[in-house]
This record gives C-alpha cells, structure tokens and sequence, in this order.
C-alpha cells in the first residue's frame, strides 16, 4: 500500500473516532441512573454491572471506606427504625409492627471490619501472613419475613469484607428494599463518593434470580430463604451460603429451681416475637413430668391464651390444609395466616382477646401439625414428655434434623449438655429465649442470614471473604 493511501486511511480513521468520541460513542456503556431510585435495576446484567463498579470503586477507596459504610448504614437503621418497620409492615402485611423497629435497631450488633484481622507467622524460614479477601460482587436472596433487617445486616457483614452486593429480594417485600438500598446509596455516596455499591431488582423473580447466578461477574450467593431458592443456588456451582429451614423446640425439664414464670416470659419473648416469624423461635414446647403443669399456669400468667380442644381444631383446618397435603405426606401450611396476631387466629375460632396478647398456647400430642411443622405462628403447642428421655427424643424428632436451634430450660447441667450433644443444633440456648442466642439477652452478635444448611453458621464478615497467603522466606523474622 502506497503511503499516500496510509496516510489517507489514517486521517479518515482520525476524523470518525474524533466524530465518535464527541457524540460519546466509544465511551463505556453508561449505567442509567434513575431518579429516587439510586442502586434500583429492571434488568439483572445492568444490575451486576452497576454492582462491579461499586466494587471496584470501594476496592480503590479502602478500608477507611468499609469502615464508614459500615457506621452508615448502622445509624441508618437506627434513625430510620420506625419509618422503615412501618413501610415494612404495611408492605409485607405480616408480623407484629411494635416488633419491626427493634429488628432494625439490632444491626447495630452486627459484626463489621473489626471481625477480620490478619494472622502472621513467623519462624526460621521467614514470615508468613494469611489476609481476607473479598470474593467480588454477591447476589443475595432476602426473605418476606425480614426484609430490610436482613439487607442492613448482609450489607454490614459483606461490605465490611470488601464486597458489592445485588439484591435479589422476596417479591413481597421489594418495594422497601428498593427504598432502603437507595436511600444507603444516597448516604454512601455522599459520605464516601461511592455509586451503586448496592443494588437490587426492582420485580424480583426466579428468573432474575436465574440470570443474577449465570452472570460471569457474580462470585458467590448468600440465600436467605425457601428450600426451592436454597436448592437452585446449590446447583449453580458457584459459592453459596445458604440458610435453611428450622422447626426450633423448647424443652423444660422436671426441676423445681426452675423459676417457672421467668420460663414463660422467655418462651414468649422468643416464640411470640414478631408473630414467631423469626426462624430461631420456639416452635412447640415440650414439659416434662410436673413441668407441664407448672408450664402451662406460667405461661397464662405472664399473658398467653389458653385454647382448648375444639377451638385448636378450628384454626387447625383453616391455617392448614390437609386434603392437598395428603398426597405431600404433610399437611400444607396455609400463608395467609403465618405471622398473623394472636387475635387473628383466636378470632379464627370465634374467640375474642386483646389484641395486646402475644401468644397462644395448646395441649397436644407430638404428632401434631403444629408439633411438626414450622408454622410460624404465635401459636405454641405443649406437649406432655413422661421423662427427660423421652422429651429429648420429642424435641429431637420434631426438629427434623434442620441443626437450626433448640432451647432448654433446667438447672441440670449434665442435661444441658445431654441435650446439646444429642440436637446438633447450630444455635443452643440454656435458661433463656431464643433470641439470647443471638446477643439479645445474651452474648454475642446478630446476623439475620444463619448458613444452616452450608454449615457457616451465624454469617460475619468472615463468611463472605476468601483467605490469601503472602510468604516471604529467609527474611523479616526479626525474632530468631
């Protein structure tokens, strides 16, 4: 080729990419930003992109920025705990509203940055040192039960751990979460310069499910739901933590230093908090021997509604459905009704209370539906053991094998640990609610997404990081 002709083709060439450059044809694909709606995506691949720039603009800014976020979005929940719990409740229509707020108020105890420190070794050969990473964009399944709860603690625990997030929420409470990762998204960049750090589907589906866990860019999942979500998650070979279902019983040994009362007030706080939506709550109780009485008073006193026989069976055929749950081997729970007040189920039976009452309580035997299923009512079945043998087999076979959480209540201490050997659960509480288990009434931290099924455990920023190895050899051991 001549080099007139060169020099020809080099100056067109010029004049298009110049032309191109100026209409902003070769800049990247712009990520379109909506008004109010700040993270807030129709399509899943411009979600994920969104969600890797945030990444990459938070692996720029460092720790000081997984810091920061991290105060943000706490003293969020904080000052927002009243306006979200309602937009929540009138949302999603279940649970208990006076409850909603301290769910939020709890992020505060979530673990963050703090979690994660470094291990050094050191010796004749050198040093050695073992760093978290994090793992890149995450997809995240967030259940009906604790919407924005449960976002405010992945985002506490995955941004702390250096991650983006793509929120995939429970169709029933999207519009809040959509609210929410905005108004985050607004703090965080005013704060930090950080855009689109979360993200989520503004109508969430199982497709756009589907296609968040096909994209290249997506590194791990953390499920927070149904067995069908955790199932598919498990199947897409990437990374996933994945909660999974729990039918958590309450025992209550023979033991005359048991201050019955105070066991009833813990069984209710635990089992009626939030209309029983939380997955560690006490599902059934089982007494054993005089306990059962002593129980039963107890729990009247300090306020549950004792049914009786006929008006159990009436909200029994209405809240599940056993003609199709024949052909299932298990009666089908009807959700209409989970998360529903006491009143609202009592009502079901043609019985009227206040509506300040937190808990219903039954007699029953062990096969029963609500013995054996996780409901999620504030409803509680008691059940009779003879023995604290035969208790332990009640409330291990009731549980179902889930290793979710168990309680019990008894001065025994051999029996407390005959019990926790024998359930296997991944949260144990002694002598107190459910919610002990999880730094509320007792030590430790809270996390609203509980890795049951992968074997995580309560997640930390931990969960979500990778471990990497820097070695340098025959140097900087400067203690020989």
């Amino acid at each position: 080729m001549s080099q007139l002709n060169e020099d020809a083709i080099r100056s067109v060439v010029s004049e298009v990419l110049a032309q191109m450059q100026s209409q902003g044809s070769i800049s990247m694909p712009s990520i379109q930003a909506r008004p109010n709606k700040h993270g807030v995506f129709d399509d899943p691949q411009q979600a994920v992109a969104a969600a890797r720039s945030g990444f990459d603009q938070l692996h720029k800014k460092g720790w000081a920025a997984r810091t920061k976020i991290v105060e943000i979005v706490k003293q969020m929940c904080l000052d927002n705990a009243e306006r979200w719990g309602q937009i929540e409740f009138d949302e999603t229509k279940i649970g208990r509203l006076a409850h909603k707020p301290l769910k939020l108020q709890g992020v505060k105890n979530v673990l963050g940055p703090e979690y994660l420190t470094p291990q050094g070794m050191s010796g004749d050969f050198g040093i050695t040192m073992d760093e978290a990473a994090p793992w890149g964009v995450i997809v995240a399944i967030t259940p009906l039960t604790h919407s924005v709860p449960t976002i405010a603690g992945n985002i506490v625990n995955m941004v702390a751990a250096g991650n983006s997030i793509v929120f995939n929420p429970h169709p029933g409470g999207a519009a809040v979460a959509a609210l929410a990762i905005h108004e985050f998204n607004e703090a965080i960049k005013a704060e930090t310069g950080i855009s689109n750090l979360l993200c989520t589907i503004e109508k969430p589906s199982l497709d756009s499910f589907n296609d968040l866990c096909a994209h290249d860019d997506v590194n791990m999942l953390c499920i927070t739901g149904g067995p069908g979500v955790v199932d598919a998650a498990m199947k897409t070979g990437k990374r996933a933590i994945c909660a999974g279902p729990g039918n958590p019983p309450v025992l209550v040994d023979d033991c005359n230093a048991l201050d019955f009362d105070r066991v009833a007030r813990d069984i209710i706080t635990g089992g009626g908090f939030d209309n029983n939506l939380l997955c560690i709550g006490e599902k059934q109780i089982i007494a054993v021997g005089d306990s059962y009485q002593k129980t039963l008073a107890a729990m009247e006193r300090q306020g549950a509604v004792l049914l009786n026989a006929q008006q159990l069976q009436a909200i029994k055929n209405e809240v599940f459905d056993f003609k199709n749950g024949v052909g299932c081997g298990t009666p089908v729970l009807n959700r209409k009704w989970v998360g529903a007040n006491p009143d609202a189920l009592a009502k079901i039976a043609g019985l009227n209370i206040d509506s300040s009452v937190e808990m219903l309580i039954a007699e029953t035997d062990a096969n029963d539906p609500f013995v054996q299923e996780e409901q999620m009512m504030p409803l509680l079945p008691i059940v009779r053991a003879n023995d604290f043998s035969e208790g332990l087999r009640i409330a291990k076979q009731s549980e179902h094998g889930d290793k979710h959480s168990a309680m019990i209540h008894t001065m025994n201490v051999a029996r407390m640990t005959e019990m926790g050997q024998a359930m296997d659960t991944t949260i144990f509480v002694k002598n107190g609610p459910c919610v002990a288990g999880l730094g509320m009434g007792g030590e430790g931290f809270i996390s609203f997404s509980i890795a049951t099924t992968t074997g995580e455990g309560i997640t930390t920023p931990r969960t979500f990081t990778r471990y990497r190895r820097c070695t340098l050899v025959n140097n900087l051991n400067i203690v020989t």
